[in-house]
């Protein structure tokens, strides 16, 4: 939760860039693990379902919270907003495919693990231009809420497996 200073809350930016910060974490932590772990013990589908959980929860927050807050006090954002949601949407598609890979990949081939690391590779890049984005364009708008947000929970905090 944000915490407040004077009635005010602090340092929503912060608190994005170091969820942003996990999810970055979770997806390096997926794609080191390819290939160094039995997959017929599920822990690679366990990996990418707990991840794909994380990160769809962090979006869903955004869109359904943060983001319609944002607009309603700053609606210079919303071509801002716009690239940002089409951009949960191309992610969002490619969770898809990552869940559908890492399922058909427990106790497969090499050549499934490489699948999946070649949609990881891209998923990531794609997170990190969208979080670099996102950070960039919405921090000072974030800092200037003036009460604790109902969408901090979603968009801040995620569990971590």
């Amino acid at each position: 939760m944000a915490s407040r200073d004077g009635g005010r809350v602090a340092a929503l930016s912060h608190q994005l860039a170091q969820a942003h910060q996990e999810l970055r974490r979770q997806i390096s932590d997926i794609r080191k693990s390819l290939g160094r772990r039995r997959l017929s013990d599920d822990v690679l589908l366990t990996h990418c379902l707990s991840f794909c959980a994380a990160l769809t929860s962090h979006h869903q927050g955004e869109d359904d919270g943060m983001f319609s807050r944002l607009l309603r006090e700053r609606p210079d954002l919303a071509a801002t907003v716009a690239n940002l949601v089409e951009d949960h949407a191309m992610i969002s598609s490619i969770l898809s495919r990552v869940k559908e890979l890492a399922d058909r990949a427990a106790g497969s081939t090499d050549s499934a693990l490489e699948a999946i690391g070649r949609e990881l590779d891209g998923l990531a890049a794609i997170m990190e231009s969208h979080f670099t984005y996102e950070e960039r364009t919405i921090s000072e708008a974030l800092d200037a809420t003036s009460s604790v947000p109902d969408w901090a929970g979603m968009v801040f905090r995620f569990d971590v497996t």
